[in-house]
């Protein structure tokens, strides 16, 4: 069955989370305080968790949830991080479906703000498409195919 893009109307294929037209998200909002577990495959075909608790960053950090690399951390003590495709970003997510220079992190008087660069996909923080936000401890970034948790410790 179809699924039809709630902002665009583009018909999209069964089991899409996202429209392949304008990036709108397709999937019923979830509930309340649902979380979504990840698991890092490793070396094994069994799932182990990620648990970004128990990552080593200090102070402001992302970390990979899923999309590959599940568990890597990048530390956010300067003022400025780029995020893309480039391998000279920042944070380097190595997929097509992120833009070379997808977004940026910047620090500003009141604290971490990401902003979109435009990219082709979109940037989306917990799970609503943005051009610039201020980010909070525990907000989910979507990037491309990879999904990535900002935390402040």
């Amino acid at each position: 069955m179809a699924l039809h893009c709630p902002e665009c109307g583009f018909v999209n294929p069964a089991g899409a989370n996202y429209c392949q037209k304008c990036g709108a998200y397709l999937a019923e909002e979830a509930s309340p305080g649902a979380t979504t577990a990840q698991y890092d495959l490793g070396s094994t075909t069994e799932g182990e968790p990620v648990n970004p608790a128990e990552t080593p960053a200090e102070g402001p950090s992302l970390v990979i949830r899923t999309g590959g690399r599940a568990g890597d951390s990048f530390t956010l003590d300067g003022d400025r991080f780029t995020v893309g495709r480039d391998t000279a970003s920042d944070v380097f997510l190595d997929d097509v479906t992120v833009s070379r220079n997808h977004a940026v992190i910047v620090r500003r008087a009141d604290g971490l703000h990401i902003d979109d660069l435009g990219s082709l996909n979109g940037s989306y923080v917990n799970r609503r498409r943005i051009e610039s936000h201020f980010l909070v401890d525990g907000d989910e970034l979507q990037i491309g195919k990879f999904k990535l948790t900002y935390l402040e410790r």
